[in-house]
């Protein structure tokens, strides 16, 4: 799948995504599941429910950062 996103100067860049979501995402919790993907320079995450839709954007260390704040139940979610 090809994705477009926006650059930090506003320029669409074509970039081939692979989009995952977690091994523990089933078709019962689809409506609640995110996918992420590795893009040059950053990490996108995105609504499984609208992959048209905006993507969230962030570097390596605020993904590592989110992710262990997950890991170690810091975030009401």
């Amino acid at each position: 799948m090809t994705d477009v996103i926006r650059s930090h100067t506003g320029v669409a860049e074509s970039h081939a995504l692979i989009w995952r979501k977690s091994s523990r995402s089933n078709s019962f919790d689809n409506a609640q599941c995110v996918e992420v993907a590795g893009a040059e320079t950053s990490i996108l995450v995105r609504d499984s429910k609208d992959v048209q839709g905006a993507a969230l954007s962030m570097g390596g260390s605020e993904w590592a950062e989110l992710v262990t704040r997950i890991k170690q139940g810091q975030l009401d979610l």
